[in-house]
C-alpha cells in the first residue's frame, strides 16, 4: 500500500465538509489476480 499524500486529508476533510461520507480509506479491490488500493472510497446522496 502506498503512503499517503500530503493532500490526502486536505481532500478528505473537504469532501467531509460537502456532506460526503468516507466508505474506505483506503478503498482495495481485487478481480481475479490485480490488486489495488485506491485513495478514497466516497458517496454522496443526491435527491429532489
Amino acid at each position: 500500500m502506498a503512503a499517503k499524500d500530503f493532500f490526502h486529508d486536505v481532500v478528505k476533510h473537504a469532501l467531509i465538509k460537502d456532506n460526503w461520507t468516507i466508505t474506505n480509506d483506503p478503498l482495495y479491490i481485487r478481480v481475479e489476480a490485480i490488486q489495488m488500493y485506491i485513495d478514497l472510497g466516497a458517496e454522496k446522496l443526491i435527491s429532489h
